[in-house]
C-alpha cells in the first residue's frame, strides 16, 4: 500500500522559525484537527510534545481523548461542552452555551467578519451573562480571520474588530483574567507575535505558506511525503492505451509499471484530465483509478510528492486538500 513519510527535523524546523516569532513555546498551540491535516494525528501529537509545545487544537473530543497524555491543554472547536479539566470547548453560538455542560471550561467565539462561525459582536453581554448564569469556565475569547492569506488590507480590519470585542469584554468582565486569540498560521506569518496570547498554528507548521509572494514569508519546509509500491511491470507497444478509457497512448515502446495508490487512498482524480508531474519528474500515465496508478518506470517506490503545495498548483488546488485528504489508513512513518 502507498505510504507517507513524516520528516521530523523538517517539522521542528518549522515550530522553531514561529518559536521565534512567538517568544515562547507555551504560546503556540499546534492545530491537529482532520487527522494533523493529513499527516497524522497521534504522531504529530507525539511529535509536538517532544519539541516542547504544551497546547494543541482539534475538532472533536474524540480526537482530544486520543491526544490528551501529550498536552497540558487542547481547545476543541466543534463540540459540546462538557466538564474536562484539561479540554475548553468552542463556544460558537448562544444556543451552545445553552447546551453546555454546566462546569465546562469554554472559550467564546466572536464574529468579527468571517461570518461563518462565532456570535455578533452585538451579542457579547448577552453571551457572558449566559455563560456566568450557566456556571461555565470562561477560559477565552477567540476570532477567525477570513483573509490573512490574501493580498488585501481586510486582515486589519478584522483585528481592528477584535480590538473592539477585546475593550468590550475586559469592561465586562472588569478584573477577570482570560486570553484573547485570532492568530492563524497566515496571521502569525504576516503580523508580530510577541504580544499574543495564542496563535493557532496550523498549515504553517507543517511547512506551508498559502501566502502571495509579495509578503516575506518564513523558511518553512514541507513535513510530508507520499510515496508508492510497484504492482507490477509490463511492455508496452506503440498505439497500446492504459487504464479506463484507454485516454492515454503509448507513443512509443515503453516499460511501465502500476503503482499501489488511487482515489481511494485520497489521490485526486481529478489529475487525469491534466497528467500530474510526480516528485521524480513522470507524469501519471491515463486516468487514475481507485488503486492504482500508471507510470513509466520499474523502480520498487516512487515519491508522488514531497511539496503540497506544487502539488497543489498542478491540481489547482490548495496544500490543505492535498494532505487533509489523504486517508487514515496509508501507513504514516517518522524519518
Amino acid at each position: 500500500m502507498a505510504f507517507i513519510k513524516i520528516n521530523k527535523e523538517n517539522f521542528f524546523h518549522n515550530l522553531s522559525e514561529f518559536t521565534k516569532k512567538t517568544g515562547s513555546k507555551e504560546s503556540i498551540a499546534i492545530v491537529l484537527k482532520d487527522n494533523a491535516y493529513g499527516h497524522g494525528l497521534e504522531l504529530m501529537a507525539k511529535l509536538s510534545s517532544e519539541f516542547g509545545l504544551t497546547q494543541a487544537v482539534v475538532r472533536t473530543y474524540n480526537e482530544a481523548k486520543k491526544i490528551k497524555k501529550y498536552f497540558k491543554q487542547i481547545l476543541i472547536l466543534g463540540d459540546r461542552a462538557i466538564v474536562d479539566d484539561s479540554c475548553s470547548f468552542v463556544l460558537n453560538s448562544l444556543e451552545d452555551i445553552e447546551k453546555a455542560q454546566i462546569g465546562s471550561m469554554v472559550e467564546l467565539k466572536v464574529d468579527t467578519g468571517m461570518h461563518r462561525n462565532g456570535i455578533a459582536m452585538e451579542e457579547i453581554e448577552e453571551a457572558l451573562k449566559g455563560i456566568e448564569e450557566k456556571e461555565l469556565i470562561l477560559k477565552g475569547v477567540m476570532t477567525h480571520n477570513r483573509s490573512a492569506d490574501e493580498l488585501s488590507s481586510e486582515l486589519f480590519w478584522q483585528q481592528k474588530n477584535f480590538e473592539e470585542v477585546k475593550k468590550n469584554v475586559v469592561s465586562i468582565l472588569s478584573n477577570k483574567k482570560i486570553r484573547f486569540h485570532s492568530f492563524n498560521s497566515a496571521s502569525s506569518l504576516r503580523l508580530s507575535c510577541k504580544n499574543e496570547d495564542l496563535i493557532r498554528l496550523g498549515i504553517g507548521a507543517y511547512g506551508y505558506s498559502e501566502l502571495p509572494n509579495i509578503y516575506d514569508s518564513l523558511d518553512l519546509k514541507p513535513v510530508l511525503s507520499l510515496w508508492a509500491k510497484r504492482i507490477a511491470t509490463r511492455q508496452l507497444k506503440k498505439g497500446e492505451r492504459v487504464g479506463y478509457g484507454g485516454t492515454f497512448i503509448a507513443p512509443k515502446c515503453m516499460t511501465i509499471s502500476t503503482y499501489d495508490l488511487g482515489y481511494g487512498d485520497g489521490w485526486m482524480r481529478s489529475n487525469s484530465f491534466n497528467s500530474f508531474i510526480i516528485a521524480e519528474g513522470l507524469p501519471i500515465l491515463g486516468r487514475v483509478s481507485m488503486d492504482y496508478v500508471i507510470l513509466e518506470s520499474n523502480k520498487d517506490e516512487v515519491c508522488i510528492f514531497n511539496n503540497a503545495l506544487n502539488a497543489g498548483k498542478q491540481l489547482k488546488t490548495i496544500s490543505y486538500e492535498i494532505t487533509t485528504q489523504l486517508h487514515e489508513k496509508l501507513e504514516r512513518g517518522e524519518i
